[in-house]
């Protein structure tokens, strides 16, 4: 297929297979954090999106078996195989074999891990907005490795390299993106 997948079309396919909220908030922050990076590196900013959006698709129908089914089913959707491949490397020393190489998939593989831990940065702040949240308080909370203990900042770390980005920088386009969608993923707060 030629066709490039729509937004509205990863969407309906997630909503079919996810229904958790959170998980369909973590979806919305991906992708929000993956056109920020894109649209900073002049990349796809629609394909960068979307494969954020969907990278989850069979979480939550098979967590034991992430990333086992996702494959097929983009693929059973008819969706290009770059789309298929880079949902796969987010997954890479984890639950694939397959490594980012791309810069989109390098991004995924960092900002999938990355979201949780500036999500739970926001919340413990007075206002539990992203709107107000500074780079340097995720950077403090990075450091209390019981914050957020289920993030693996190995994971970011690797990422980050892979991207030949300061960790500094990835953190503050993961805010940014997520700042965009604060009210969908009910990061908005109180201020």
């Amino acid at each position: 297929m030629d066709r490039k997948p729509t937004r509205e079309e990863a969407w309906r396919l997630l909503t079919d297979h996810v229904k958790t909220p959170n998980l369909l908030a973590h979806a919305l922050a991906v992708e929000a954090a993956m056109r920020q990076v894109a649209r900073k590196k002049g990349a796809d900013e629609e394909m960068w999106g979307i494969v954020g959006l969907i990278h989850d698709v069979d979480y939550e129908e098979h967590p034991d078996e992430h990333l086992r089914h996702a494959p097929d089913l983009l693929r059973g959707q008819g969706w290009p195989e770059e789309y298929v491949r880079a949902v796969a490397s987010h997954g890479w020393g984890i639950c694939t074999d397959v490594e980012p190489v791309t810069d989109l998939e390098k991004a995924l593989f960092a900002i999938d891990e990355l979201t949780g831990l500036v999500a739970a940065a926001a919340l413990v702040r007075p206002s539990r907005s992203v709107l107000d949240l500074p780079v340097k308080s995720v950077q403090k909370k990075w450091k209390d490795k019981a914050f957020a203990a289920g993030v693996d900042r190995s994971v970011i770390e690797k990422g980050a390299a892979l991207m030949g980005a300061p960790l500094e920088e990835l953190i503050a386009d993961t805010i940014e993106g997520m700042k965009t969608v604060a009210a969908e993923i009910g990061l908005k707060g109180n201020l």
